[in-house]
């Protein structure tokens, strides 16, 4: 059983980096959490550097301007790394013509590529955001679609690989869940973002960039998705606490307080192991 933290100040001694999640962690899509965004001031106080680091598939900027409408305050991190960020250089390297499978607002993903946005039928890859509507769509919307795509053969750029996240108190899918059903088929995909290390190489050169040559052991993570932020930070070498009251808390929560024996049980079932765990960031 990992170490469970009360306050995240417990453990600044040990690390100077701290690469945080977003979604989940320091907000609910809808809601800030207060005592996370605190949690984050205090640290930078303390001479630690915060790097934020999220699956959204949205540009860097885009995803500032998301926080201050959130109501997150600018004082929260030193830098914020996207998997639009990342999956930008995978959309540059794949084919031109692209079938853009995701909603309006994520448009911005591809500005200023050298990329043609074409139709379903005369696509040569897909680049996938997120379902067009996720307040009403399920994977099983696009099984068809996918099936098209995969009997010509298309990959699929994703650029956001969480499955789910909370709006509020829904859950609600993302791209990630069309690529995993993509992968049930026999389709390629393609992905940058967390848990695939060059989200994590893009965080610790931008953290470099802060503070100078890094001590890895000296990094930790911070997030609530077991798929992406915990195994990402694990498999890239970095320890990791685990926020259990995020996307999984309905595994071993009464909604009041988290059971510690079924948290166990599903870490293990899981099979990962972070150094910490708690409620909330704080």
């Amino acid at each position: 059983m990992p170490r469970r933290l009360r306050k995240i100040a417990e453990i600044a001694t040990l690390y100077d980096v701290v690469l945080c999640d977003v979604w989940g962690v320091l907000h609910n899509g809808i809601e800030p959490f207060p005592l996370a965004a605190e949690a984050l001031k205090a640290a930078r106080g303390r001479g630690q550097s915060v790097v934020l680091v999220t699956n959204s598939p949205r540009p860097t900027d885009d995803v500032i301007d998301q926080l201050e409408t959130i109501g997150v305050d600018r004082d929260c991190w030193d830098d914020i790394v996207t998997s639009g960020d990342v999956t930008r250089g995978l959309v540059t390297e794949g084919p031109r013509k692209i079938y853009f499978l995701g909603p309006d607002r994520d448009l911005m993903l591809i500005d200023g590529l050298d990329v043609e946005r074409v139709s379903a039928e005369n696509a040569e890859i897909i680049v996938c955001t997120g379902l067009f509507d996720d307040e009403t769509e399920t994977p099983e919307s696009y099984r068809d679609m996918l099936a098209s795509f995969r009997a010509r053969g298309l990959a699929m750029i994703c650029a956001n690989p969480d499955i789910v996240v909370e709006r509020g108190d829904r859950i609600i899918y993302c791209a990630g869940a069309l690529a995993a059903s993509y992968r049930e088929i026999g389709g390629e995909t393609r992905i940058a973002g967390k848990p695939h290390s060059p989200i994590y190489v893009e965080a610790l050169r931008r953290a470099s960039v802060l503070r100078g040559a890094l001590d890895p052991a000296r990094v930790v993570a911070i997030g609530d998705g077991v798929a992406t932020d915990i195994r990402g930070a694990i498999g890239n070498g970095l320890e990791v606490v685990y926020v259990a009251r995020g996307v999984h808390a309905r595994a071993y929560s009464d909604g009041r307080r988290t059971d510690e024996a079924r948290l166990g049980a599903f870490l293990k079932a899981e099979d990962v192991s972070p150094a910490y765990w708690m409620e909330w960031l704080a």
